[in-house]
């Protein structure tokens, strides 16, 4: 058991609703075709695979994935849309459940490594995602740049998302490298004047790009390309995230 705190089923059974532009054909597309390159014909391994908004249309795209998953909720909504033959799903932590077999892709994506609270607990997800790789197998993650650019002194807050349906606000810990994740989410209709707001917050370990080459450095994987979007654009330093991918040499 690792320090990531578990979805509940609430949480599990309407991630999917709120997460409708993640799942839209503009950012599946391009994030399906980077994975599935990578993938070439071997088997792929997602890292916390949530409710399969990657792993069941990758597999539709003809790409064998097994999935981790530590909430039995979001394994459970994931079942509702394929079945266990076809994408299978071990119960687990990403950074130690180990599953049978070599795969040529082992991926991580939406910010999902800094759900593990603690500098090792990643370095063991880097080696995990190793010990589950072939020769010249690859790692890919999918994670924000920690936006601290924006906090002027004093301040500790930076909001992300201001819609009439959510507010979103991140606070920091500058010492631990600890960030909690606050959501203000609007039920019912956002005309009507009896609405009101679901409060939601989650703590997650920000980690910086050059941070996860050390990890990975530790755990055997080269650093092999480094973009700033799944289109494949240049990384800057003024890139808000990147994707990621290491190498474990052949």
């Amino acid at each position: 058991m690792t320090s990531s705190e578990l979805w509940t089923r609430a949480t599990a059974d309407r991630y999917d609703a709120e997460e409708t532009e993640m799942s839209s054909a503009a950012v599946l597309g391009p994030t399906l075709d980077f994975l599935a390159e990578l993938a070439g014909d071997g088997r792929a391994l997602e890292f916390a695979i949530g409710t399969g908004r990657v792993g069941v249309p990758l597999r539709e795209r003809g790409v064998p994935v097994t999935g981790i998953e530590m909430s039995e909720h979001m394994a459970a909504v994931l079942r509702r849309k394929t079945d266990e033959d076809t994408l299978p799903v071990v119960i687990g932590d990403m950074a130690t459940t180990v599953v049978p077999g070599g795969f040529t892709l082992v991926y991580l994506v939406y910010n999902t490594i800094t759900n593990l609270l603690t500098q090792d607990e990643q370095v063991e997800c880097f080696r995990n995602a190793a010990r589950h790789l072939e020769p010249g197998g690859r790692f890919v993650i999918e994670l924000g740049v920690p936006p601290l650019r924006f906090l002027p002194p004093g301040q500790i807050a930076v909001p992300f998302d201001v819609s009439e349906q959510h507010l979103g606000f991140d606070t920091f810990d500058l010492v631990e490298q600890i960030l909690v994740s606050h959501h203000f989410t609007r039920d019912g209709d956002s005309d009507s004047d009896d609405g009101r707001y679901r409060r939601e917050n989650s703590r997650h370990r920000y980690a910086w790009p050059a941070e996860l080459d050390l990890m990975a450095r530790i755990a055997g994987l080269e650093l092999e390309r480094r973009v700033a979007d799944w289109d494949g654009a240049p990384f800057t330093q003024d890139s808000a995230k990147h994707i990621s991918v290491w190498r474990k040499p052949t």
